[in-house]
């Protein structure tokens, strides 16, 4: 095959636009058969308004559309998948309450005699396509039951029990390990043939190299470039994507050891998962947290907050005890936690940019004799609008039409407000893009600088290297490891992130330094 005759979609001269906002201007994209195509920009450059125009959810004011050289016209999401083109979404749209089958089969269940649902056909035919899908699932398991990773594979079996031609996924990796990843990397692999192709959204620049065979770059609704993965760098894709260059080498030094201790914690253990936790915090200093999944990073910034029960250990800030029974005494204590759940534990989705940064000082600081001082609050939200550089039309804007990394720069914002001695970010940069990454990475080294004291939980271990003065490495609900910035690299943290406790005891009672 070859010119036309290889494309299996091609996207031509696509415009869109909304009140006020054009997402999409001549836009190009093409996915040959058999290939996996990657599809990367910034939030906000357009790559969901695309896939929504693909699946049906938008209609084009401009462009064209082909499937195998036929002009394709989408009426909407069924026909869509009747026409081959099956997008993931990055949040799930199963009901945890079904079966593996009848999540697969919703609305398309076979029927004995027109009436019953025959499940004994359903089970069968959901099985095959499991079978020849290769998934570690059973068509009878409830969905609920099943690991985020599990449950994304329901989702690929339903838009592939579609006969998928095109199969889009935004963001399927965001919620899995290594390992899981890999197995979903496999099975893509399994997929894509002659006439199958699959479009791969990510912001994780390392999963690029593994699993595309070329990506595509817009930007600001526009289309960039499209470049063959085996001879590009991911520094050249990253440069396309933001319009600069970004360095992202760059490694802080060791807070020096005179630094007071700001927060200090020792032998924090919790009935579920933590053993004799211990480490200390100094003033103006980012502390990293690695480990693999299930480590108990999260698990000991929430006994920090208050928000899971302690049964044991002690917690001293700028060497005072002090007791905390919730996240309320915590914010007290002025000691704010972000979680990586910024949507439903973090912000009010529904509400402005205004209410959500006045959140958590409402009481204190905005209100007299029960009433809120809006004014007060709208003015302090301003400023730190302009001092974190958030994109926002303006301070009234409904926090869920914000991109990811605008919606965590309102968080921050939240937790500032309070003036907070010591903020715990909880995978600060999970979801967000990579210009994002960088203005976040920017406003933490600010913040350390300004004096506060940053504890950094992150997935991303090159992250974890690149911020943190210090690391703290976890195994199995302990500290089995704690290294300087210097002396912390890829090697020596997955060394002690993959260390059993039980292995080198001193670890667990060694000093937190």
């Amino acid at each position: 095959m070859s010119g036309a005759q290889e494309l299996l979609l091609d996207v031509r001269g696509v415009a869109k636009s909304f009140p006020g906002v054009k997402a999409l201007e001549d836009m190009h994209l093409n996915l040959r058969h058999g290939e996996v195509l990657a599809l990367v920009g910034e939030n906000g450059a357009g790559k969901s308004t695309l896939m929504k125009l693909l699946s049906g959810i938008y209609t084009p004011d401009a462009g064209e559309f082909f499937l195998e050289g036929r002009p394709l016209r989408v009426a909407g999401p069924r026909d869509a998948l009747e026409q081959g083109i099956s997008i993931i979404h990055q949040e799930f749209n199963l009901m945890p309450d079904l079966t593996v089958a009848q999540n697969i089969y919703i609305g398309r269940e076979p029927r004995r005699g027109g009436f019953f649902l025959g499940e004994r056909a359903l089970n069968t035919r959901a099985q095959e396509l499991i079978d020849r899908l290769q998934l570690p699932l059973r068509p009878t398991q409830l969905v609920g039951t099943l690991t985020v990773a599990k449950q994304q594979m329901v989702e690929i079996a339903k838009a592939l029990s579609y006969d998928a031609k095109v199969l889009i996924m935004d963001e399927p990796t965001a919620a899995l390990n290594d390992a899981e990843v890999q197995v979903l990397h496999d099975l893509i692999r399994r997929f894509r043939g002659p006439g199958t192709g699959v479009i791969y959204i990510s912001h994780r620049m390392d999963e690029l190299k593994a699993i595309s065979d070329r990506i595509t770059v817009i930007r600001d609704g526009h289309y960039v470039d499209t470049l063959d993965t085996a001879s590009t760098t991911m520094p050249e894709v990253i440069a396309r994507m933001v319009g600069r260059e970004i360095t992202t080498d760059a490694r802080p030094e060791g807070v020096r050891a005179d630094r007071p201790v700001v927060l200090s914690v020792r032998g924090l253990t919790t009935k579920a998962l933590l053993r004799d936790v211990s480490f200390d915090l100094r003033e103006g200093e980012i502390l990293g947290f690695a480990g693999l999944m299930g480590a108990g990073r999260t698990e000991v910034a929430r006994a920090l907050v208050g928000a899971d029960p302690v049964e044991s250990g002690e917690v001293t800030l700028r060497g005072e005890p002090v007791r905390i029974a919730n996240p309320a005494d915590a914010a007290k204590f002025r000691i704010g936690y972000l979680s990586e759940d910024r949507k439903h534990l973090g912000l009010l989705l529904e509400q402005d940019v205004s209410a959500n940064i006045g959140l958590s000082s409402v009481r204190e600081l905005f209100s007299s004799f029960g009433f809120v001082r809006s004014g007060a609050m709208r003015k302090r939200s301003t400023e730190l609008v302009a001092d974190l550089r958030i994109k926002t039309p303006s301070i009234d804007q409904t926090v869920k039409n914000l991109s990811g990394g605008n919606q965590q720069k309102v968080v921050i914002a939240k937790w500032l407000v309070k003036d907070c001695d010591v903020l715990i970010f909880d995978e600060p940069t999970r979801g967000i893009d990579v210009g994002a990454k960088e203005e976040i990475y920017r406003l933490l080294n600010e913040l350390a600088s300004a004096g506060k004291s940053i504890i950094m939980i992150s997935s991303e271990l090159p992250e974890v290297l690149r911020m943190s003065h210090r690391v703290v490495v976890m195994s199995e609900g302990r500290v089995t490891g704690r290294l300087e910035a210097g002396e912390a690299t890829q090697e020596s943290v997955m060394h002690y992130a993959t260390l059993r406790p039980d292995e080198d005891p001193s670890m667990s009672k060694a000093g937190a330094r």
